[in-house]
């Protein structure tokens, strides 16, 4: 996942795809062509190859980004043309973020914050104050329900997220999670990130890379990129064991397969 060493060149676009037909070759060709046959020209190694690889990347993903923001825009100019904007609610969001260069990487899967994080934009007119934000945890578990909620219909009892129309509607209740829980299952696979399940709060990170038995935990407070891992830290051992006793706990609450057990905190 390293932009140095595994961006390929399908990924730099330096190869075209193999599905496109004649009209969308020709614009692909037109957007590419040029740029790719200076590059080639210049023979780049080293930092300046990586540099290349980098501008490359961040250019089309921002590419990406503009065309969303074009084409979102078209759907609410629609809405408002069409008199439904205002019992319409509209909800932005994402599978998970994605690391732009962070670490070195490139492409999302772990649990560190650049790809855990997603975007979750809501406009709901009447309700929600435009502009406002809410730091309450909340997990894509909680859509379905969300929407269920929305069109005043009971979620089922073996749903395992919570609707957040209350949050929403701008008041947090007072046992809304504390925490988040998350599971990458896919290794070997594309880009090879090792299989890992960990717990978030609003301080803390424990991640366990289970097939290998390593640990990782980050104080987001002291830490936020998230260089410094402090699983072995003495000072942290209170931690560690309050954060294992709690990933624990979502394991069984959400009735994660088991590949293997995690070890229990030290000192239980």
């Amino acid at each position: 996942m390293t932009i140095a060493g595994t961006l390929t060149d399908y990924d730099l676009k330096l190869t075209p795809p193999g599905n496109l037909t004649d009209q969308q070759r020709a614009a692909w060709e037109a957007a590419y062509g040029p740029d790719n046959q200076a590059f080639l020209a210049a023979g780049l190694t080293g930092d300046e190859l990586v540099r290349w690889k980098y501008q490359r990347y961040i250019k089309d993903y921002l590419r990406c980004v503009a065309s969303l923001d074009e084409n979102i825009g078209r759907v609410m100019q629609y809405l408002d043309e069409a008199g439904l904007d205002e019992n319409t609610v509209v909800i932005y969001s994402s599978d998970q973020g994605f690391f732009l260069g962070e670490h070195g990487w490139f492409d999302k899967r772990w649990i560190y914050e650049p790809s855990l994080r997603t975007p979750f934009v809501v406009r709901w007119p009447g309700v929600i104050e435009p502009g406002s934000m809410s730091d309450a945890i909340v997990s894509n578990l909680d859509f379905a329900e969300t929407f269920l909620g929305l069109a005043g219909v009971e979620s089922p009892d073996d749903m395992q997220g919570r609707s957040l129309v209350p949050l929403l509607q701008g008041r947090t209740p007072g046992d809304w999670r504390a925490s988040f829980y998350y599971h990458y299952y896919e290794f070997p696979a594309v880009h090879s990130v090792r299989r890992h399940y960990g717990v978030r709060d609003q301080r803390y990170k424990l991640v366990h890379f289970y097939n290998l038995d390593e640990w990782e935990l980050y104080d987001l407070a002291e830490d936020p990129l998230e260089i410094r891992n402090c699983y072995t830290d003495p000072r942290y051992e209170p931690v560690v064991q309050q954060m294992t006793r709690e990933l624990l706990r979502l394991r069984r609450l959400y009735q994660v397969p088991t590949d293997r057990e995690p070890v229990e905190p030290p000192d239980q």
